[in-house]
């Protein structure tokens, strides 16, 4: 018998630690070759580990969140033979991958209060003075669920102050059946969810944002989607208002290089890139992740539309490769009918702009003297104010306003 240590290895792209985000083992368990072992998080992946070898896990080094260097131990386990000539540790998948709910759930120690004893409920008006009744009602306790010990089951202050301090002093059925709870819920912020808060905490500390919202009129774009979807070809998949914009934002970005940029502020060097490569924000349910539509400008309404549905299937199904969700240089983020009246996107570092649709709605407007109604629409937009000066981002959203009020122009060269 002899003790395999299976260590982090070099996942690549010159990453120096990894989080520990799933263990699929614990002490004791009877593992065979091949077995997944372990998931790791770097910055640009979740990577599986499975185990070269089999036999029995004796120990196992790090809890979920923690970090761990390239070449430190995870796991002992037990193998039959000899201990020497150990093989490598196997990657088994370097795709990124949103946590599931399961991992996510199991990860979280959850502390709730203890259940409250059960009373028994009188069903006729329970004896108490005056004064006891008034402390009952400050502290929101039913008296029909407090045990008297007087005489008749009257009850006594020491009474109520027992039944508080047993903790049931919840009042399940007060006024409109309103109850206290008092359970605290501790969630660990791992995994994806700490990449997120990491990397918003460090868009807001270095980018000094500023937002700008302008309201559109998407009466004729929204007659257009629809005209198109009803009579597209079989093999063509329907378009959502999202294509329509790339669209507009492809064709107004050249006349202002400085918002399709990156911006070192490290180096103080703003990259201006010709190609237009757009992150889609899409809601996972380990949260938010952002995969690059490359080369939007090389796109039609149809490849822009096709290549947003496989992106996202892939992302939410964790199967979007490291590529696909990184170099983008300008981000667009909807929440769809959810998308309210205005948002304050936060800029996905280090670009410099990101822009997003709010929802769609009918609403009565004046033109030509004349109360119509049309369908409206806020969009949204940041700017970092240290690459983009305020008139250069108005007049940005102002081109891409004009392009979707009058979609014709979307389609014609020379404008």
């Amino acid at each position: 018998m002899g003790e395999y240590v299976f260590k982090l290895p070099d996942v690549g792209e010159g990453t120096a630690e990894a989080e520990i985000v799933a263990w699929h083992v614990a002490v004791g368990d009877r593992i065979e070759e091949d077995q997944p072992l372990v998931d790791v998080m770097t910055d640009k992946a979740t990577v599986e580990m499975t185990t070269p070898v089999g036999g029995i896990v004796i120990a196992v080094h790090g809890e979920l969140g923690d970090m761990a260097a390239v070449g430190s131990p995870l796991a002992v386990i037990a193998v039959d033979g000899e201990a020497h000539a150990q093989p490598a540790p196997r990657v088994a998948q370097a795709a990124p991958k949103a946590a599931p709910v399961e991992q996510v759930k199991a990860a979280s120690p959850v502390r709730t209060a203890p259940s409250p004893p059960v009373a028994r409920v009188r069903t006729e008006k329970p004896l108490a003075a005056p004064s006891v009744r008034r402390r009952a009602q400050e502290l929101g306790v039913g008296l029909q669920f407090v045990p008297g010990s007087g005489p008749a089951g009257r009850i006594s202050n020491d009474d109520l102050d027992a039944f508080v301090a047993s903790g049931a002093g919840a009042r399940p059925d007060g006024p409109l059946g309103l109850v206290r709870r008092e359970s605290v819920e501790e969630i660990k912020v791992i995994g994806l969810r700490r990449k997120i808060a990491e990397k918003m905490q460090e868009a807001k500390r270095r980018i000094p944002h500023f937002a700008y919202v302008e309201e559109v009129d998407v009466t004729e774009v929204e007659a257009l989607r629809v005209h198109l979807n009803a009579s597209r070809r079989e093999d063509r998949p329907r378009l959502t208002f999202l294509p329509f914009l790339i669209a507009a934002l492809v064709r107004a970005l050249p006349q202002y290089p400085q918002i399709n940029a990156l911006y070192d502020d490290d180096a103080g060097i703003v990259r201006r890139h010709g190609a237009v490569h757009v992150g889609i924000a899409t809601q996972t349910t380990g949260g938010l992740i952002v995969p690059v539509l490359r080369h939007a400008e090389a796109r039609d309404l149809w490849d822009c539309a096709a290549e947003i549905a496989r992106l996202a299937t892939a992302t939410r199904e964790g199967k979007a490769r490291a590529d696909e969700l990184r170099g983008s240089t300008i981000t667009v983020t909807s929440l769809g009918p959810l998308g309210g009246v205005a948002t304050t996107p936060v800029i996905n570092h280090p670009e410099v702009a990101i822009v997003g649709p709010n929802k769609i709605v009918e609403r009565p407007v004046v033109i030509g003297g004349q109360i119509v109604v049309r369908k409206m629409m806020n969009l949204s937009s940041s700017f970092d104010h240290r690459v983009v000066d305020g008139y250069d981002a108005a007049s940005f959203i102002q081109a891409v306003k004009a392009l979707l009020e009058h979609p014709a122009t979307l389609f014609l060269e020379g404008l």
